[in-house]
């Protein structure tokens, strides 16, 4: 297969324009004060874009005339799998459905090819069998991020910013045609992909879902990946997604779904080159983005993405040209201010076109009928949506023929695309480090391997693969995929290739060499995200990892450290105890290509060398500036990366040992969608003790036994999947517990309450105990009962008891390891989320008095 032409000399080959951008972007990116540039004051139109067809339009508008209100609402819903039948997809003429992360057609992780494309076959039928003068086919979206990575046994390929760093065009267009293949095989017609963010801040836990820091590659990519994924709306294509519009990798200090402080040109010239890559391609929807952004050098706050019709309208559709719809994230519209997951008149005035209501979409249509009724929705605003819709639809021939009628439907070998994903790998990967040409390594070479993420596939998976944080999967669950550790086993011989996870019972300085695996393990959005005040030091978030490599290095055996991680982070320890140290990102499910540049020839025979090179900046210090524009912060510069035979050693580097934490920590997370480490959630009974909750979003638990006196299961209450809904059938505990107390006496001191959000759903008659535990003889607890049973049923509340209530009952807040546990009897049931000690004041916080939860 052809390579693409090296990425320099395709910039002398760019438009003046083109050219014009990059060099802004690479300014931008190396923190240069940048000239006021007319030419991008405003959003510019996209030149090459999909022009207009009358013929299609004229068919377009013919079909909407011929719609009732119901039938145009229900096209701009789209409901979750979980919650809508096909029946019911055909009875309110529903226009998509969504899995969700984690989510699967019987709600079997391990579901067959021919399960999923039966499901599709039925809500096709379903919408094709309407009232409907014209019938409008349903089409099913899905998070097809690294391959069609919900699905069991589908080929991954390396998460974004992998392929970032392989700076390879052609590579990503391959990567997106393969990935629709594998989606059209299961009958899904619509991918929400490819991220577009320009993350500029590895803090935020979406980061390695972007290809780079610098805008020009984006863009480049960007137009790869659509090209690849929706092509020219062949049978092997699939509907692809620019999202999130506009600047969510842009936020604050990296805070998911936070807000963007940045002028105009950079949003436009940064976190906006993507979209006009995409457009340029012809992607036919946009998902607008949960952040806001703040312009406050224009004085402008445009406030959340899905109700801003400047950016939506003004911007996407009028200006830069897009005739594509633009969908929201899930229950994004429920976040602007007087809306609700059910209803928000504002996000469809302001230009979202079709809605994502996972649950509440019955309660969505019936509200969105009465306010176009009422006038609050103009018809217009209605028929241009469903209009947008319309023509995806046509375009990507969803009309002609059921998902199983399709060429390759049901196919399994269009799931598998393995040798793809083994060159991605080898080309993403990034050699930091090499002294004394440790690397490449001799095929016949006595290899210890150690380290946790050496036999892990779901750790060198990461998120969104198979469920939506990447938790609760095992290698059993990736059948055609190979671990970095079977990689070495193939190419060095499994007899010469020694396994220890922990190092433990082996002699290091038996063998030629020592194979380190480390690194991350899986997360998503929210739950990746790195606190403000936590450092980037890799040792403070895996001190097991750290002490391993420290461990093995005293052997004075050559150390070669593979870095599995979403993200770079300060690893100036780990680096010096590394002769060679090689950047894996995440590469998916093809962990051999690590093997073939490790070794100078693959096990096929295949000479390899190193070719990727940094996308972005990695930190040299463990608290880099928030927007990572000091150069002086970084360790390396976007573009570093070795070869084969450099010779560049890296001298010792230093390790900032003083530094603890990047600021004040003003608060301390304990539940947010996940435990926060190093806190666990149990639940407990006085005759059983307790019970790990683990991080399973999708299952229920029923606990203890036959008779269980607690059921467990996850809900949403802020967002996707964030609480835990507890009922109580009998008396019982539900607890967040750490393997080590923490200090809370700082927290104290600035007036901190323990905090977390509650939806009561059946109110309690007796106590409903609040605590926390010093040790198995020391804790206290208030009681919630009255607080708790003022609250109307299945509303959100918001819940703050000052720290000091429990230190008057007897809690030695300097060593807490049970900062939050709730005890009751039944009958009671509530939802639980975003529990975290906190000093920080917001707009919903009020504190109860201790007098209000009976302490004097």
């Amino acid at each position: 297969m052809r390579r693409a032409r090296p990425m320099n000399e395709r910039r002398r080959n760019r438009p003046t324009a083109m050219a014009a951008l990059a060099c802004l972007a690479c300014a931008q990116a190396a923190g240069q004060h940048l000239p006021p540039t007319a030419h991008y004051a405003d959003w510019p139109a996209v030149k090459g874009a999909r022009g207009g067809d009358p013929a299609l339009d004229a068919r377009v508008r013919r079909i909407v005339s011929g719609m009732t209100l119901a039938q145009k609402i229900g096209q701009m819903t789209q409901a979750e799998i979980k919650s809508i039948t096909p029946d019911e997809v055909r009875r309110y003429y529903i226009g998509s459905v969504l899995n969700g992360g984690g989510s699967w057609p019987n709600r079997d992780k391990h579901a067959s090819i021919e399960d999923w494309l039966a499901l599709a076959d039925s809500y096709y039928d379903a919408s094709m069998h309407t009232d409907m003068a014209v019938k409008i086919p349903v089409v099913w979206g899905t998070d097809a991020v690294h391959g069609h990575s919900n699905v069991y046994g589908a080929t991954l390929f390396p998460h974004n910013v992998g392929l970032g760093a392989a700076h390879d065009a052609q590579l990503v267009r391959e990567i997106g045609a393969a990935t629709a293949k594998a989606v059209r095989a299961t009958g899904v017609t619509w991918a929400f992909a490819p991220t577009l963010a320009v993350a500029q801040n590895v803090r935020w836990g979406r980061s390695y879902e972007s290809f780079s820091s610098q805008p020009s590659l984006v863009r480049e990519y960007a137009r790869a990946f659509v090209e690849g994924l929706q092509g020219d709306f062949g049978p092997h294509n699939v509907m692809a997604t620019a999202k999130h519009f506009v600047g969510d990798g842009a936020t604050r200090q990296g805070t998911d779904q936070g807000e963007a402080r940045v002028d105009r040109s950079t949003m436009i010239n940064v976190h906006g080159a993507g979209y006009y890559g995409a457009l340029e391609a012809g992607v036919l929807s946009v998902m607008a983005s949960y952040n806001s952004w703040n312009d406050a050098a224009g004085g402008v706050d445009y406030g959340k993405m899905s109700g801003a019709p400047a950016l939506l309208t003004d911007a996407l559709k009028r200006k830069m040209g897009f005739d594509g719809f633009v969908v929201s994230d899930w229950n994004a519209i429920g976040q602007l201010p007087g809306c609700s997951n059910a209803s928000c008149p504002q996000a469809i005035n302001a230009g979202i076109d079709m809605v994502m209501v996972p649950d509440d979409w019955k309660a969505f249509i019936a509200n969105t009928m009465r306010q176009v009724q009422d006038g609050e929705i103009p018809m217009a605003r209605i028929d241009d949506a469903v209009g947008r819709i319309v023509r995806a639809k046509l375009r990507m021939g969803l009309f002609d023929r059921r998902p199983s009628q399709l060429p390759g439907a049901g196919d399994a070998r269009l799931l598998q695309d393995r040798a793809l994903a083994r060159r991605a790998v080898r080309e993403s990967l990034v050699l930091l480090k090499n002294n004394r040409d440790v690397l490449p390594l001799k095929r016949g070479m006595k290899l210890l391997v150690v380290g946790t993420r050496a036999d892990s596939l779901p750790d060198q998976a990461g998120g969104w693969s198979l469920t939506w944080q990447g938790t609760d999967n095992t290698n059993a669950d990736f059948p055609n995929a190979q671990s970095i550790l079977d990689g070495l086993r193939d190419a060095d011989g499994a007899a010469n290739v020694a396994f220890s996870e922990n190092a433990q019972g082996v002699d290091a300085k038996d063998y030629d060499a020592i194979v380190a695996v480390i690194g991350e393990t899986p997360y998503a959005e929210m739950m990746g995200d790195i606190a403000p005040s936590s450092t980037l030091r890799f040792g403070d978030r895996y001190p097991g990892d750290a002490a391993l490599l420290k461990k093995v290095a005293q052997s004075g055996k050559p150390v070669v450290t593979v870095f599995v991680a979403g993200r770079p982070l300060f690893v100036n320890p780990v680096l010096n105890l590394s002769d060679a140290f090689v950047m894996a990102w995440l590469p998916g499910s093809e962990g051999g290509g690590v093997a073939d540049v490790l070794f100078a020839a693959g096990a096929d025979g295949r000479r390899a060398n190193f070719t990727g090179t940094l996308p972005r900046p990695w930190p040299g210090v463990p608290c880099p500036d928030a927007d990572e524009a000091g150069a002086s912060r970084w360790l390396f510069a976007p573009g570093y990366g070795l070869r084969y035979p450099t010779r560049h050693d890296l001298p010792a580097l230093p390790e900032h040992d003083e530094v603890k934490a990047c600021a004040d920590a003003s608060s301390m997370p304990v539940f947010h969608t996940l435990a926060v480490a190093p806190f666990a959630l149990y639940l407990a009974d006085a005759a059983q003790g307790e019970r790990a909750v683990g991080s399973d979003l999708n299952g229920e638990i029923a606990w203890p036994g036959d008779r269980p006196l607690l059921r467990l299961r996850t809900v949403q209450v802020n967002t996707q999947q964030d609480a835990k809904a507890v009922t109580w059938l009998g008396p019982g505990r539900f607890l967040a517990r750490g393997a080590q107390p923490a200090d809370l006496t700082r927290l104290a001191a600035a007036h901190a309450a323990l905090q977390f959000d509650v939806v009561v759903d059946a109110p309690a008659r007796g106590p409903v105990k609040l605590a926390m535990r010093c040790g198995s003889r020391c804790g206290g607890d208030v009681d919630l009962g009255p607080v708790l049973a003022g609250y109307a049923a299945g509303t959100r509340q918001s819940v703050s008891v000052p720290l000091e209530c429990f230190a008057r009952r007897g809690v030695d807040l300097a060593h807490v390891d049970v900062p939050f546990e709730i005890a009751a009897d039944a009958p009671f049931a509530a939802a639980f989320a975003d529990i975290r000690v906190s000093a920080v004041a917001t707009a919903n916080r009020r504190d109860l008095s201790c007098a209000s939860v009976g302490v004097r």
